[in-house]
């Protein structure tokens, strides 16, 4: 266990010298942080002092101008699918600064941005970004960090590309992902509830139903806490509820009683903040 531990921690070393000056060629770079996210991918959390050392140069080049800043597509969301395993590693402490994380997630949403290309060389990497950020909760980081609108992008990003054919695991890293913000929000913006409310109208016959089933779940399980947002801004722009479906329509005439004794359910669930999932 010991030994291989230690080859572990050699072949990471390699790797983040290796990326220190990083090939200018696409074809030897891919390849390169191929095998930095896999050797990553087998660093357990909350990792030995000797094994965190062994991370220093990877982690450090990872987030240079030469990488971070890449001007072409797949290394982008190379990079991003490396750096979202590390987020993993560190957790639930945020692995670099504010800045550099704002910076870090705006390569992570866009690594987002083309989830309906499945034939892409980067559709796996995106999809396990993807499950990553659902799994330890780091969308949870850019409400602290004040991503707003990274955050609405997200979820245009999501409502855009969902497709029926995509596995239930992405269907449901989406739904986690997306509930978790709302659940987190302090407050939330009119145009985060328009994104949803667009997804789930019935008189909108260009929305995929994966797309409406995605919205619907998503403002359902965020009932209690969407309620008074739905409300305000139907009434605000003269909008019918029942323009919105079965799931709006249901939420918003419960009488208050029942809102109020979910409101404390969901608070119930949350009374301990967990930014991110360990395991």
């Amino acid at each position: 266990m010991v030994s291989k531990e230690k080859e572990l921690e050699d072949r990471l070393r390699e790797v983040g010298s290796r990326l220190v000056s990083p090939p200018s060629a696409v074809d030897e770079l891919l390849p390169l942080l191929d095998q930095t996210e896999s050797l990553l991918s087998r660093v357990e959390q909350s990792p030995t002092q000797s094994m965190s050392n062994a991370l220093r140069p990877s982690m450090k080049a990872l987030v240079a101008k030469e990488l971070l800043g890449h001007s072409d597509i797949d290394v982008k969301v190379a990079v991003a699918s490396c750096i979202s395993e590390i987020t993993r590693i560190t957790a639930p402490e945020a692995p670099y600064d504010d800045d550099l994380m704002k910076e870090i997630f705006q390569r992570i949403v866009e690594a987002f941005e083309n989830l309906d290309d499945m034939s892409s060389h980067s559709f796996p990497k995106r999809v396990s970004i993807l499950e990553t950020v659902a799994k330890v909760r780091s969308c949870v980081v850019m409400l602290d960090l004040e991503c707003d609108s990274l955050i609405l992008e997200m979820f245009r990003y999501f409502l855009n590309t969902i497709r029926p054919n995509h596995s239930e695991k992405i269907f449901s890293s989406m739904e986690m992902i997306m509930t978790l913000v709302l659940e987190e929000s302090e407050d939330i913006s009119s145009d985060l509830i328009l994104c949803l409310l667009d997804s789930v109208k019935t008189d909108n016959k260009d929305i995929l139903p994966v797309v409406c089933r995605l919205s619907e779940k998503v403002i359902s399980n965020c009932a209690g806490k969407l309620k008074p947002y739905i409300v305000e801004l139907t009434q605000s722009i003269g909008s019918p509820l029942n323009k919105y479906g079965k799931v709006v329509s249901t939420i918003c005439q419960e009488n208050s009683d029942g809102v109020e004794q979910n409101d404390a359910n969901v608070s119930g669930e949350i009374v301990v903040r967990k930014l991110f999932y360990t395991s």
